[in-house]
């Protein structure tokens, strides 16, 4: 063996080192990305129906009950969320289980089969995700970051932040009925105003700050 050969060793011993790491460093990478997707937001009721579930309940096929039908859907909500939730999962006739989305979380599923039913005259309350939660936001985070959207400007009839004569009339049947809106979704307002994973605290909080915002507050004694 040369000098020559033997100086071109270490070399290459770095080189194949240097792949080894960029190999490691990119496996390191694809497990963080997926480990953040999978802690992602859940998804909401009609997020998870658009994407899946309309391919057959859109349209009635292989007789899945046709969303809006509200003969076929009162018959099936008469079993509670529980029990239809438990076909879903498992999957039932020509449904695979998850609705052919591995990917979806339990209370995703939940939220859809309930999206549906109210689709089709239930009233039901959209799910919770039973997931650790992060710690509660305050009603002006939650303003800020998601309500303002619509209700700073009143897009779509939405009452303005802190407009206290369109607040007023809402409120009036008690906030608790303004919460459940809310948590069901109103007139152009999705379910939880959009984000799934909004605690009825959090939701309740929203309310009550965009309802104060801009009055001024008692003196103390």
């Amino acid at each position: 063996m040369t000098e020559r050969t033997r100086a071109k060793m270490p070399l290459r011993a770095a080189a194949a080192l240097l792949q080894l790491v960029i190999v490691l460093v990119a496996a390191v990478a694809c497990i963080a990305s997926r480990d953040a997707m999978a802690q992602s937001a859940e998804r909401s009721g009609k997020e998870v129906v658009d994407s899946a579930c309309i391919a057959c309940h859109g349209t009635g096929v292989h007789g899945a009950p046709k969303i809006g039908n509200k003969k076929a859907w009162s018959k099936l909500a008469a079993r509670g969320l529980t029990g239809l939730s438990k076909s879903a999962l498992k999957g039932i006739r020509k449904m695979p289980p998850h609705g052919g989305n591995p990917g979806l979380s339990d209370t995703e599923v939940e939220r859809a089969i309930t999206y549906m039913v109210n689709q089709s005259g239930g009233h039901w309350t959209e799910p919770v995700s039973r997931t650790t939660k992060a710690p509660e936001r305050s009603g002006e985070q939650i303003v800020q970051m998601q309500c303002s959207k619509c209700h700073q400007e009143g897009v779509g009839g939405a009452p303005k932040i802190g407009d206290r004569s369109a607040w007023i009339p809402r409120l009036k049947p008690g906030l608790d009925v303004v919460v459940r809106s809310a948590i069901n979704g109103h007139g152009g307002m999705p379910a939880r105003g959009g984000m799934a994973n909004l605690t009825d605290a959090e939701l309740r909080s929203a309310i009550i700050y965009m309802f104060n915002k801009g009055t001024v507050p008692p003196k103390a004694p």
